[in-house]
């Protein structure tokens, strides 16, 4: 697997959680169960219901309520700091999955004390506030941009409440006088096992923090927290950290554009610039965002370009504007194009269609699964096709219409790039061009979303009729598509009044959000999806007209993006971190477990 299909492999650890009050309603129910089932383990002379009342109610007390206002307080002190992330329901989650981890030491230290005839509760708790006291501690430094001490202090809440409620309780309804000799030897324990285990989590995030700040000059806790702020708040704050970290470049933008005496009527674009990262950071909704800075129909199409090319900021995206509408300016319409024609070189898929001095590459290796097009292969592309057509401008379209979690991208080198050279070799530069119509329609698929891999424009097709031919072009505004689905969608119009079709994605990675990582459209709901195409075909061809087209080809300059090499070494960082955390994080922590345990149990005191 990639190195990019590990990254966004992490996004499966991405969850909603639940509102505050079921983490509340859980703390409750669940600490009446933990110190309920602790008192029926530990055998005492009551009888089974006393014991499950009593057992409930000093769990709910020493557990439940402690836990509940460590939630409240916890998030209240992140939020005096200026921490970020940390609402309410994050807070009671953190506090209620904490208060879990300490009743399950305490339960099955409880069977291990029946078994061994000793009384371990007390270190049990000792042992089990040390854990939570550094979970919490690791969860506020690493995602609430707080300093390690502001975490370490602020972790420390949740622990010293739950052992001062049990401390209370001890006193009001147990004899004590025994406690006294032994408080202090407590205290040392506590004290020194929380500092063992604290400072082995300091080391771990010190030893993966290294290389983000060695290769990218970013603290890697800056980058967790305002990724998180995005997904929990739709921050854009990121955008800020990755201008510290960007490139700026000159790429192009190629387009088609078919007007009628009233105007524009619809504008095919194809800019080399891809939508990336993800979520609604930088370019990930661009070709929504583009199509809308247009008062008519816009279908905004994939361009050859990988993640090396994410504009690092939304507003990134008025410059691809300003380019295409000075190109316009600049177009010489004619009322006519040529029909749609295939090609095919071994996997290698195109198709072809003049328009005026213009053409446009539709490229796909349907039904093999590749991923983006480097950019220096479309510009080959586009040199070769052009003069090879002898024409003035040609638009070249990676369909992105079939995926798997391994599929590469087509770099210089790469087989499938002298496929594509040869393929562009065999068009026939003399067709017979003709009048032609268009036909437009859009839907936002408003019954799907992005658990479906469907975007915020939904579906585009236009309908381009030539010679009696009429040829479908249908843009899903999504990442890629599950392979063979394209081929399904195909045979499934077959019985509609079109001759060709080609089915694209925008590749928007506004889909990518959700926890399976990649998220192509076709995973689920497909014949919903396909109805969709359908109606879309069924309405475009009502919309047929007559238009002169023209095209253009303009230079974007001064793009601000993630760059080559910052794009490749963000991504190679990540894994590798990844792939060191996998062994680091479990024999140091671990490690450091083991010792806390040890001390607290067996140490001398």
């Amino acid at each position: 697997m990639s190195s990019m299909s590990s990254v966004a492999g992490l996004s499966k650890y991405i969850k909603t959680l639940p509102k505050a009050k079921f983490s509340i309603m859980g703390m409750l129910i669940i600490s009446f169960i933990i110190g309920s089932t602790y008192y029926l383990i530990d055998l005492n002379s009551m009888g089974i219901l006393e014991n499950i009342i009593a057992g409930g109610l000093f769990g709910l007390i020493v557990f439940g309520i402690s836990s509940i206002m460590s939630g409240a307080l916890n998030q209240q002190t992140i939020s005096v700091v200026h921490g970020i992330n940390l609402k309410i329901k994050h807070s009671m989650f953190l506090s209620a999955l904490s208060m879990t981890i300490l009743g399950i030491i305490i339960i099955i230290t409880g069977v291990i004390s029946q078994i061994l005839q000793v009384n371990l509760f007390l270190n049990s708790m000792l042992f089990g506030c040390v854990l939570i006291y550094g979970f919490n501690t690791l969860v506020f430094w690493a995602t609430s941009k707080v300093r390690f001490m502001t975490a370490a202090v602020t972790g420390l809440i949740q622990p010293l409440l739950i052992l001062a409620m049990y401390t209370l309780i001890t006193f009001l309804f147990v004899d004590t006088s025994f406690l006294g000799p032994i408080i202090l030897q407590i205290t040392i324990k506590a004290i020194i096992a929380a500092i063992i285990f604290v400072m082995a989590i300091y080391a771990f995030i010190k030893v993966i923090a290294s290389p983000f700040k060695k290769n990218l000059g970013i603290g890697v806790l800056d980058l967790l927290s305002l990724f998180i702020a995005h997904m929990n708040e739709g921050s854009n704050s990121l955008e800020g950290l990755f201008e510290n970290m960007s490139e700026a470049i000159d790429t192009i933008v190629t387009f088609v554009s078919f007007k009628t005496e009233n105007g524009i009527k619809a504008l095919f674009i194809s800019p080399s610039v891809h939508p990336g990262p993800l979520g609604d950071l930088g370019g990930s909704n661009m070709p929504t965002i583009l199509a809308n800075k247009f008062d008519h129909f816009t279908m905004v199409a994939h361009g050859p370009s990988t993640h090396d090319f994410n504009p690092i900021a939304v507003s990134e995206i008025d410059k691809i504007e300003k380019s295409v509408k000075e190109g316009l300016e600049k177009v010489e319409y004619a009322p006519n194009a040529s029909k749609f024609v295939r090609y095919t070189s071994q996997k290698a898929k195109i198709g072809v269609q003049l328009f005026n001095e213009g053409m446009v590459i539709l490229s796909t290796f349907a039904p093999d699964a590749v991923d983006d097009i480097e950019f220096g292969v479309g510009l080959t592309m586009m040199t070769q096709s052009r003069s090879h057509c002898n024409v003035k401008d040609s638009i070249i379209v990676d369909c992105h219409n079939s995926f798997t979690p391994e599929s590469g991208e087509i770099l210089p080198g790469n087989s499938e790039v002298f496929q594509i050279i040869e393929v562009i070799d065999t068009i026939d530069p003399n067709q017979e061009k003709h009048e032609v119509k268009v036909g437009c329609y859009e839907d936002k698929m408003e019954t799907l979303d992005k658990h479906e891999g469907v975007g915020d424009s939904g579906i585009k097709t236009m309908i381009i009729e030539v010679d009696n031919q009429r040829t479908a072009y249908v843009l899903f505004d999504s990442n890629n598509m599950e392979m063979g689905f394209r081929q399904e969608i195909i045979d499934a119009v077959s019985d509609l009044e079109i001759d060709e079709i080609e089915v694209m994605t925008t590749d928007t990675h506004t889909v990518n959000t959700l926890s399976r990582g990649y998220n192509p459209v076709g995973i689920s709901k497909r014949p919903e999806i396909i109805e969709y195409v359908r109606i879309s075909i069924k309405e475009a061809i009502k919309d047929l007209e007559k238009v002169e087209v023209g095209t253009g080809t303009e230079k974007i300059k001064n793009l601000n993006t993630f760059g080559p090499k910052n794009s490749t070494e963000l991504i190679s960082t990540i894994s590798s971190v990844v792939a060191v955390s996998k062994i680091i994080a479990p024999v140091l922590l671990i490690t450091a477990l083991l010792i806390a345990f040890i001390w607290i149990f067996f140490g001398g005191l």
